[in-house]
């Protein structure tokens, strides 16, 4: 399999709102775009998520579940390394990959 590369413009045509199919699976199908995006921008912060499950999406929140990175332990479990910074710069990505601004809760 190879990379998939994030382009903006390309990104931008793909981008659902929340008017037109604001669910998890929409969010699924676009989350690597997300994660390319944040890579471009800040590789520790791209280290913090990259992990995480899309568990729960509501109108203005998305959980994110760290239950598989916590049963490698050690050096898989990045939480001591997420802070505010890198959740940012996380919603950004995905407002501009999607379209919408949502808070970020971690489980």
């Amino acid at each position: 399999m190879g990379l998939i590369y994030y382009i903006p413009a390309v990104a931008a045509s793909y981008s659902w709102t929340m008017a037109a199919t604001y669910d998890l699976e929409g969010l699924k199908t676009q989350w690597n775009q997300v994660l390319d995006l944040l890579l471009e921008r800040n590789r520790i912060a791209w280290l913090a998520f990259f992990d995480a499950r899309l568990a729960a999406l509501d109108e203005s929140s998305l959980t994110l579940n760290f239950a598989d990175s916590k049963k490698l332990g050690g050096e898989h479990d990045f939480t001591s390394q997420r802070n505010p910074r890198h959740t940012e710069e996380l919603k950004a990505c995905i407002e501009e990959v999607t379209g919408n601004r949502l808070d970020i809760i971690e489980v």
